[in-house]
């Protein structure tokens, strides 16, 4: 117990060396898997006020050591004590799709109506009207008490989070009470971490099993197919099913109609009919909306006051966000599972009754299976497709474009997402335009390597004026995108190929072919000056800008290869 009291006192406490500072408190955690990883070393080096650990060896090191029997159940107790006071009323939303908008409506009725309120999840934390970013839908253990404690401490008596699959299965939410949960759906998406569909449906019912409170709320939509198995677990866990839907038992949904750019909503509560006018767009979304509006209604807040401020609520950044360009029309959104990719151009179709085209990406390191599928989908449904890069990660970006083009033959690739976005843009006619896949994020991953840039911002910053793309200058960074496939590097900018220095021009690419009776390498100092961009050669050649030269083992080789990709990130049905 003095232990415990030694952390309550404590300013702060950490379970990651990279936060830790000097003074702070350091639960061992890789100690209960008896593991001396290189961080623990980096723990000692910051000089902690003392380190928490199950591990015996530890007690050789000095004082500043506490050892426990189980080092996690004592990290859960003490954190648990440390933040043991929360906002009066918890809520909890879980599902593959739908989690932020459900989150982030429930935080705007709630703000709008002018009671404190506070959200956490994939577009960060938010206190009232602040905002503090996230990297995670669910944070750790630690993050999701102490931001709780905080909300608190700030009299605020409303929460909402999202609770992935993830945070469940690892426990990040234990200990905190739920006074709700709501369940949105269940489809194809993270079979990388859960391997089968029963173990990621298992990891997201651990919320209405384990972590509500007796009596408590469970809100889902009546149409959803695990209704039942969700009523059964309301019966037997003591909780109160409030359900939506065409047969909810608190809300039923009458209709739902576009109406210009607002949806018409028809829905009987509990008996009496009411028609609002929403700033929404698709039914997944009024869904999401009216499980928002449950959850509001199961802390006390009273339909009549939901209603009053329904007309002011707008999308979350990022899920079915519109720009007008023009007369162009363009919408953001998250989706990024075969599922939600569906459903959105599916529910963009009706509303507007234009045809689709369509910009997305799938992300590396992260489930195989799901790109050719997403590939499927588009190719069924869109009228022109852009795959480009979403986040590769680790991964060989072109293997993700070509696992996507394996499902969607037709599509165009671009791998500059920037490009995609503003070449897609700039040939958009009549069609709505969707670009899919990273919604509200505002970086993407290479590697080690990450690159600053939003969807949004590029739409934002593309002028209206003058919305017409030079030709030229995009086939150049398109050429340069497919080269650096080959070479490896960037800014290889031009227009044409030719192998005859006498026909090169402005801008071309020569290529340097070695025959039988003549060595174009000969004539690379013709081909420069006929202003070719670049030469691509297989030897040195003396007394030339070597800038200008791309060397390259086999130039045959090289021209076979710029052919392949050539025809592969272009439109085109190849029959011989």
């Amino acid at each position: 117990m003095q232990a415990i009291q030694k952390i309550i006192n404590s300013k702060n406490c950490s379970v990651d060396t990279r936060t830790l500072r000097k003074g702070e408190i350091f639960f061992d955690l890789g100690s209960k898997r008896n593991k001396d990883g290189d961080y623990f070393f980096k723990a000692l080096k910051k000089k902690p006020l003392f380190i928490i650990t199950q591990n015996q060896k530890r007690n050789l090191l000095g004082k500043n050591f506490i050892i426990v029997k189980n080092i996690y159940s004592f990290y859960v107790k003490s954190i648990n004590q440390k933040f043991k006071k929360k906002p009066k009323y918890k809520v909890a939303v879980t599902g593959t799709n739908g989690k932020t908008s459900v989150a982030f409506f429930y935080y705007r009725i709630l703000n709008l109506l002018g009671i404190k309120v506070g959200s956490i999840g994939t577009l960060g934390v938010f206190e009232n009207s602040k905002k503090s970013k996230g990297n995670l839908t669910t944070p750790d253990f630690f993050s999701n008490h102490k931001s709780l404690n905080h909300f608190y401490k700030k009299r605020i008596n409303h929460s909402i989070i999202e609770a992935s699959s993830h945070g469940l299965k690892q426990s990040r939410l234990e200990k905190i009470d739920f006074d709700c949960g709501v369940f949105t759906n269940l489809t194809h998406d993270h079979l990388d971490y859960h391997r089968t569909m029963k173990d990621y449906l298992n990891s997201k019912l651990i919320l209405f099993k384990k972590l509500i409170k007796k009596n408590g709320f469970l809100v889902t939509g009546s149409d959803v197919l695990e209704f039942p198995l969700l009523n059964k677990i309301s019966k037997n866990k003591k909780l109160k099913l409030l359900s939506y839907g065409r047969k909810g038992n608190i809300i039923k949904i009458i209709s739902i109609k576009p109406d210009g750019q607002f949806t018409k909503l028809k829905i009987n509560i509990l008996g009496k009919v009411h028609t609002l006018k929403l700033k929404l767009i698709g039914n997944f979304q009024i869904e999401n909306f009216l499980a928002a509006t449950l959850a509001c209604y199961s802390s006390g807040i009273s339909f009549e006051k939901i209603f009053r401020i329904c007309s002011r609520i707008d999308n979350p950044p990022g899920r079915l966000q519109l720009f007008k360009k023009k007369n162009k029309t363009v919408i953001i959104d998250y989706a990024h599972t075969p599922d939600a990719l569906e459903k959105t151009i599916i529910e963009i179709q009706k509303f507007f009754n234009k045809k689709i085209n369509i910009v997305f990406g799938c992300g590396g390191d992260r489930d195989h299976q799901k790109r050719k599928a997403m590939g499927k989908i588009a190719y069924k449904l869109c009228n022109k497709i852009y795959i480009t890069d979403d986040n590769p990660r680790y991964e060989n970006a072109r293997k993700i474009r070509m696992q996507i083009k394996a499902g969607c033959p037709n599509a165009i690739v671009v791998p500059s997402r920037k490009q995609a976005i503003k070449s897609s843009i700039s040939k958009l006619n009549e069609e709505i335009l969707l670009i899919a896949g990273k919604g509200h994020e505002t970086t993407q991953t290479y590697g080690k390597k990450i690159i600053n840039i939003s969807d949004k911002e590029i739409v934002k910053n593309i002028n209206d004026k003058k919305i017409k793309y030079e030709k030229k200058n995009y086939n150049k960074i398109f050429n340069a995108e497919i080269i650096r496939e080959i070479v490896k590097k960037n800014e290889l900018r031009f227009e044409g190929v030719s192998i005859n220095s006498k026909q090169i021009k402005k801008d071309n690419l020569f290529v340097a072919i070695k025959g039988k009776n003549h060595d174009g390498h000969v004539f690379v100092q013709e081909a420069l000056k006929n202003k070719a961009n670049f030469c691509v050669v297989q030897r040195n050649i003396n007394k030339l800008n070597k800038k200008k030269l791309i060397k390259f083992p086999n130039t045959i080789n090289f021209l076979n290869k710029l052919a392949v990709l050539k025809r592969n990130h272009i439109n085109l049905k190849v029959i011989a």
